[in-house]
């Protein structure tokens, strides 16, 4: 539930690149509606039009405070795609493009609580450009709604099952194997992978197990381990990532670049 000790809280997430005035001007449109507000600039460095990377980034969310959180990743702006709002049941507002970008960050933030199409344009700025939803459309949702504006007044409801489906299902488990897929690969070139700690626990795996990874026409053995440091460097490794997914990494190396693997690729976990 929202803290009403707290300043209302506002994120701001985008593949702009910090080096575009956009990322400052929707600040701007943020504070000009309300200036009680507290925005954070979650990301803006994401990869171009990478759904999968920036659903999983979405995702992070869960180690914010509740608030209300802008997601401008949208190669279908201006196109008949409905611009949303999902209102979570840990009390959070996800706002952006039904385009699925929004959906996977509901499973971390306790599911979702009611979803409307922003169809009322008492709550844009205008004139609304038809290609810069995040600052016409998406950051003056969020900050009306910590305002205090109810999501009815945006507009009429839409059915769970209407939404665009996400870039990525949940991994799955047949016996002895993980089915995965490859939804980020971060700055030092670490896969992280769409498994959950929940669902890596009922896979009953132990420290130090070894596992037959594959992926491409390649077969790896990987140990579980803690830390980086668990293994000699250039060493792979599979670990529990810091944000509640399963992390496939080399120690001090890049595992995307030595293994040539990238983003949506599929990986099998088999048990040794």
């Amino acid at each position: 539930m929202l803290n009403s000790k707290m300043k209302p809280f506002i994120t701001l997430t985008s593949d702009f690149g910090m080096q575009s005035q956009g990322t400052g001007i929707m600040e701007g449109v943020a504070l000009e509606i309300n200036p009680e507000a507290h925005v954070i600039h979650l990301m803006h460095g994401l990869p171009s039009f990478n759904l999968f990377y920036a659903a999983r980034t979405m995702e992070t969310l869960a180690y914010m405070p509740v608030g209300y959180h802008v997601c401008v990743v949208d190669p279908g702006v201006g196109t008949k795609r409905k611009p949303i709002i999902i209102e979570t049941k840990r009390g959070d507002f996800l706002i952006g493009p039904d385009n699925g970008v929004l959906v996977p960050a509901t499973r971390f933030l306790r599911g979702i609580k009611k979803i409307v199409e922003i169809t009322n344009e008492k709550y844009m700025r205008q004139p609304v450009s038809p290609i810069f939803h995040g600052r016409d459309i998406f950051t003056p949702a969020a900050a009306y709604l910590s305002k205090g504006v109810g999501i009815e007044e945006f507009s009429k409801k839409i059915n769970e099952k209407d939404l665009v489906k996400a870039p990525y299902e949940e991994a799955t488990i047949d016996e002895d194997k993980i089915h995965a897929k490859i939804i980020s690969i971060n700055k030092f070139g670490s896969l992280h992978l769409n498994i959950t700690h929940e669902t890596w626990d009922k896979f009953n795996v132990k420290l130090n197990d070894l596992f037959d990874s594959f992926f491409g026409d390649e077969e790896l053995e990987i140990p579980f381990v803690t830390t980086f440091g668990d293994v000699e460097k250039g060493d792979p490794l599979i670990m529990k990532d810091d944000y509640g997914r399963v992390e496939v990494a080399l120690n001090q190396g890049s595992f995307a670049k030595e293994y040539g693997v990238k983003i949506e690729d599929n990986i099998t976990i088999e048990k040794k």
